[in-house]
């Protein structure tokens, strides 16, 4: 018997190393991949510049207006999404709310998380003429928010429910209130998480494109209004990608090589502001 299980715990302990080793070499030929085909159209004018005359077609210019584009969007969609997930999060909890009312919302929240980018892009497409809107950043943001919202408020939830309820009911005892426990105890507690939930919020609503590929439109121009057609790194990739000509195949890799830097500097971010904060919380 303590044979089998040695063999088993062998066995397994393989298929993990495997696992590990596979998923390395995905990754590692992921972004060798993009490196080697966007190395040669990356440099400071690629970053700074916007599309000029024949840009499509091999001419001069760079992705800046995709660049923008993106942290806009990526931003615009965090700052809104992050308006309802705080309450929604927090209002999950069972001092707030009876169990019905919350296994409702959060099968509303898993289902719109599962829900493909694809068809939120399809229904804004149908929704936007209705109230007045056009393919713009105001409209893209939107989108994302929604994108978002499902992920943030599901992971900050999972966060404050592992906040040790001795500590909640030490601070009622004392003759706090719900809210005040909420705001004096609860959010200290949870911060590290609620960082980690936000920032991979913001990596994956930064990263899609489907979502927003009927709502923003596509410009080689920087925005200046909320009402503005606005580019994005991933549009970017997806219809230079499909041309025929090298140098503007190269430029979508390199545009590739952008977006993966700023998810690469969120995740870190993420990781280091979580052990940060962490150092203040009470296990």
């Amino acid at each position: 018997m303590i044979r089998r299980r040695r063999l088993e715990e062998r066995l397994f302990k393989g298929l993990m190393v495997a696992s590990l080793a596979l998923i390395g070499l995905i990754f590692a030929a992921l972004v060798g991949v993009i490196l080697v085909r966007g190395a040669a159209a990356l440099s400071w004018e690629t970053l700074v510049q916007t599309p000029r005359g024949g840009y499509y077609l091999g001419g001069g210019g760079g992705i800046a207006n995709a660049i923008v584009g993106s942290l806009y969007l990526g931003l615009g969609g965090l700052l809104l999404s992050l308006a309802w997930s705080v309450p929604v999060a927090f209002g999950l909890q069972k001092e707030f709310i009876g169990k019905r009312w919350a296994r409702v919302t959060r099968l509303t929240l898993d289902v719109l998380w599962g829900t493909p980018s694809i068809v939120l892009g399809a229904i804004a497409f149908v929704v936007m003429p209705l109230v007045g809107l056009r393919t713009s950043l105001l409209s893209g943001i939107l989108v994302l928010s929604v994108l978002m919202l499902p992920i943030m408020t599901r992971a900050m939830e999972e966060v404050i429910r592992m906040v040790p309820r001795e500590l909640k009911e030490t601070a009622l005892a004392m003759g706090s209130t719900r809210l005040e426990t909420v705001l004096a105890v609860t959010w200290r507690q949870a911060l590290p998480g609620l960082v980690t939930g936000v920032l991979l919020a913001f990596g994956r609503g930064i990263g899609d494109a489907a979502s927003i590929l009927f709502a923003t439109g596509y410009t080689d121009r920087i925005p200046s209004s909320l009402l503005d057609p606005v580019a994005s790194l991933p549009l970017a990739v997806f219809f230079q990608i499909q041309t025929p000509i090298p140098a503007v195949q190269e430029r979508a890799y390199a545009a590739a090589v952008v977006l993966m830097v700023i998810i690469l500097l969120i995740s870190l971010i993420s990781r280091w502001a979580g052990a940060r904060l962490s150092r203040h919380r009470i296990r």
